[in-house]
């Protein structure tokens, strides 16, 4: 399958990232691969932020995988920071291929690198086959989430 890349994104990956978000049921319903625009404002809003890492896996010059990693600092849990997993997708051909637990064990092995106590995430309920994933890489579901659209 050649060699794993796995490195910052930049504006030209805004394309292939939308469109991993886009495939699936509830990213079809949530994301605009049509207009770029808010999303390459995004990419710059994260690039100008250094606890924001919103990443890529690049495999023969294609990029098949993303995520993004906030580093947050707190005062719970005795100050500890944590590593919060976002937007984690595969491509769907690369789906099956270990490439989601290579990124996933990138953003553990980054969250050690900063400092973090714990890493952390959220998965949407209707995603079952997920949250199989993420126990077999060993997180618990200890908590329920909340959301408020603004």
């Amino acid at each position: 399958m050649g060699d794993l890349e796995i490195r910052a994104a930049v504006a030209a990956d805004v394309p292939a990232i939308v469109a991993m978000l886009a495939d699936d049921p509830l990213g079809a319903q949530r994301e605009s691969p049509d207009d770029l625009t808010p999303y390459l404002a995004a990419l710059e809003r994260l690039r100008s932020d250094p606890n924001q890492h919103l990443v890529v896996a690049v495999r023969e010059s294609r990029v098949v995988g993303t995520l993004q990693l906030t580093v947050i600092p707190g005062l719970s849990r005795k100050g500890a920071t944590r590593g919060i997993v976002e937007g984690v997708r595969v491509h769907a051909d690369e789906r099956g291929s270990g490439l989601g637990t290579q990124l996933i064990e990138w953003a553990i092995d980054e969250s050690r690198r900063q400092d973090c106590q714990l890493v952390q995430l959220t998965s949407d309920v209707t995603r079952p086959d997920a949250h199989r994933f993420y126990e077999r890489l060993g997180f618990t579901a200890s908590h329920v989430g909340f959301k408020l659209p603004l």
